[in-house]
């Protein structure tokens, strides 16, 4: 989650204020008015992901649900086989399991080197031993470490082999620039309130062909063109894709958002967030009973420190996050991160992780650095 700046807030305001009614269903001034700002909204996540078209831009509540579409969208056969890497969020692990108890089709994990870097080689080995390689789905940048995947490599050799590619970019959009054509990623799914932007927002981009091609996966109101009491037209994409009442003011804010960080920078955002984190790096790499997940250079993580503790007077994850927050209001995130899985195969509890975003100081990292330090020594002898 992050901050919200006022520009934001302000455009949400706007709506309920002024124009706080349907889009896309009366002629009248104010119903014109949602469908414009809609519209425009669309157009700047057009540009902010490289998309083809606005068309290929598909509002929805979050990651998870962009990610859902596609899994119950696609026509998967017995056998075919989704590929993830063993890192991933609950939101792009579970709904595999559900589809193969579903619709048969293999989750393949492919795992990680030692060091928590993607394994190309093996899984270039996986298209050498299958030939029924539907879909990778995989997460752009972890959101348990902060390491981003080699996706323009993984893309070319999933498409090499036939196969479609479908990037979680929940942690990577908001902090790094996203080009969805020059990757040739074929799905691209992320959260709003991860980039200054309103909560219960996402998008999901798809190539405009694929989006033609795939089933609705919740129909209803605005996805139909026409209905009758023996069936129904569906509406082109996006519309298909957007059933119901939509989030007009969130939709709205999201194009705030954008406007927001397109202004300070993705490539600016990018390094930011690597300075702010070797500062930190070095100030806490050496504390007694800490190691770091993931890459060990800083900048291979972007915004994200996670770190295990084993503390010889007790103490967990938790009593840390507990203690920076009550002591000097440092928010940090303890526990597994919804990344369960990693956390059990590993047979590690819980983690701490500091995510750093556009506002965060280096007077704010010192301080972590000092504060972190002095919440470990309460737990040593």
């Amino acid at each position: 989650m992050t901050l919200k700046p006022i520009q934001v807030i302000n455009a949400m305001d706007e709506y309920y204020n002024e124009y706080p009614v349907c889009g896309g269903r009366s002629i009248h001034k104010m119903a014109k008015k949602v469908d414009e700002k809609v519209t425009l909204a669309r157009e700047k996540f057009q540009k902010f992901l490289g998309a083809s078209c606005p068309e290929e831009i598909i509002f929805t509540r979050n990651t998870t649900e962009g990610l859902n579409l596609v899994a119950n969208s696609l026509d998967f056969k017995t056998g075919d086989i989704v590929l993830t890497t063993d890192r991933e969020h609950n939101s792009n692990l579970v709904p595999w399991q559900v589809q193969a108890h579903k619709q048969g089709i293999k989750h393949v994990v492919v795992y990680s080197n030692a060091d928590n870097t993607f394994d190309l080689h093996a899984f270039e080995e996986i298209f050498h031993k299958n030939n029924n390689v539907r879909l990778v789905s995989m997460v752009h940048t972890a959101n348990l470490d902060g390491y981003t995947i080699p996706a323009k490599e993984i893309i070319k050799i999933a498409h090499d082999h036939g196969a479609l590619v479908m990037l979680d970019g929940a942690q990577s959009a908001p902090h790094k620039p996203i080009d969805v054509k020059a990757l040739d990623a074929d799905f691209f799914a992320l959260s709003v309130h991860k980039m200054a932007g309103p909560t219960g927002m996402g998008v999901l981009y798809g190539k405009h062909h694929l989006l033609e091609e795939i089933a609705p996966f919740i129909v209803g109101g605005d996805t139909v063109s026409d209905s009758t009491y023996e069936g129904a037209k569906f509406l082109p994409p996006p519309e298909k894709f957007e059933a119901g009442l939509q989030n007009y003011a969130g939709i709205i804010g999201s194009g705030a958002a954008v406007d927001y960080i397109s202004s300070v920078g993705l490539s600016n955002i990018e390094e930011h967030e690597k300075r702010i984190n070797t500062i930190i790096t070095k100030g806490i790499i050496d504390l007694p009973g800490l190691k770091i997940i993931g890459p060990q250079e800083p900048s291979k993580r972007g915004g994200i420190i996670s770190f295990t503790v084993e503390l010889p007077k007790g103490g967990d994850a938790h009593d840390i996050a507990l203690v920076l927050d009550e002591t000097e209001n440092i928010e940090v995130r303890s526990g597994a991160f919804c990344v369960h899985s990693w956390f059990n195969y590993r047979k590690c509890e819980a983690a701490v992780r500091a995510s750093l975003y556009i506002y965060n100081t280096e007077d704010e990292a010192k301080k972590f650095i000092d504060t972190l330090g002095k919440t470990i020594g309460l737990f040593n002898p």
